[in-house]
């Protein structure tokens, strides 16, 4: 079985909101980990878990961000990480994959379907044999328990209900 695991320095997650509906916001999680482990080469027998530490999120605004470790939104002293733990993954075809599996945010674990498109596999110039997926998907952020919401005096929506997620990440066989 091989095993690999993230290179942060290589790798990033990102997510996107729409904000008042014309805009889209962007944050990141800055501290990560994930591991993927596979005997198949073109690991169609994959299993990932994946978690992001919540305090590490950015939107680049301060305040915002302080907003979003709170209680309105993700708690993160109460709840300190995002996890993902995959339950299936089916190949499309030789660069595209469904994966399967369970996210938790706060105390909330529901099952999510994410698209992968894999970048192909590669050994670096120190001989470490790398890994490179995109993996993006879309979730309801109310059914997470991140339930704060606004409206503009106009009556429009101050921010969607609607999260993209984009993660790339390098994975390193170990």
């Amino acid at each position: 079985m091989a095993t690999y695991k993230v290179d942060p320095s290589h790798s990033e997650v990102t997510f996107k909101v729409k904000h008042l509906m014309i805009t889209n916001v962007t944050g990141t999680f800055a501290k990560f980990d994930a591991t993927l482990t596979a005997d198949k080469e073109d690991f169609t027998d994959a299993k990932v878990t994946f978690e992001a530490d919540i305090d590490s999120i950015s939107t680049n605004n301060e305040q915002r961000d302080g907003h979003l470790k709170g209680d309105d939104f993700f708690n993160a002293e109460q709840f300190p990480k995002m996890t993902f733990e995959s339950t299936a993954i089916s190949k499309k075809n030789d660069e595209e994959y469904e994966l399967d599996g369970n996210l938790t945010i706060r105390d909330i674990t529901k099952p999510v379907k994410l698209d992968v498109a894999y970048g192909g596999t590669m050994t670096d110039p120190w001989g470490q044999t790398k890994a490179g997926f995109e993996i993006t998907g879309k979730i309801n952020r109310k059914e997470f328990g991140l339930k704060w919401t606004a409206v503009t005096e106009a009556g429009g929506i101050v921010v969607s209900d609607d999260v993209r997620l984009n993660v790339q990440v390098q994975m390193v066989k170990q």
